[in-house]
């Protein structure tokens, strides 16, 4: 009998991979998050940067970086500064400073319209994980391994799990548009 379980568990994971995008997104607060997927070379090998230094939150708009090594100021320092991040690290020789802006209203509207894209990128995963439930399902009912009354009922078990990540998506979309947007 063939199951929706494991279609269920890759629809958490598609959510859970989108909380994981929204909290790099840069929200005028200081999030150590947003240098998550930045790396620096240390000797010879692309680390993040987290791994070569301590990264604290003194102020609410504030990320102050103290890597473990000196050498490592003036790597961490250009990694930053070609990175997409839009925000410019002061060192003063023992540590890297970033002061996070207020967010403009023009970027947070540009941000909340990245999230929405995000967001549909995922409901569509979330489809194509049904498509394939479904035809995974028709599979197994054409080999007699179920029967059209099972198939039936899987189809409705698949769009019920559907309907229910997409809505917690739609969720998530507007709680972080909501913070975005929120001065």
């Amino acid at each position: 009998m063939s199951d929706t379980k494991k279609y269920e568990e890759r629809m958490k994971k598609t959510i859970s991979v989108l909380e994981d995008e929204f909290t790099t997104i840069r929200v005028g607060r200081a999030n150590p998050r947003v240098l998550d997927r930045l790396t620096v070379n240390y000797y010879g090998s692309d680390v993040p940067i987290s791994q070569v230094g301590n990264i604290t939150v003194p102020e609410a708009r504030l990320l102050q970086i103290t890597p473990w090594e000196s050498n490592m100021l003036k790597e961490i320092e250009k990694t930053i500064q070609s990175s997409d991040l839009g925000i410019n690290p002061t060192n003063d020789g023992k540590v890297i400073r970033l002061v996070f802006p207020e967010l403009t209203e023009e970027r947070r509207k540009q941000l909340t319209k990245e999230i929405k894209k995000k967001g549909e990128d995922a409901k569509v995963a979330i489809r194509n994980l049904r498509r394939e439930a479904i035809d995974a399902f028709a599979k197994a009912q054409k080999k007699s391994e179920i029967t059209e009354d099972d198939l039936k009922s899987l189809e409705k078990e698949t769009q019920t799990l559907t309907d229910k990540y997409i809505a917690e998506l739609d969720k998530k979309v507007e709680a972080k548009n909501k913070e975005i947007m929120t001065v």
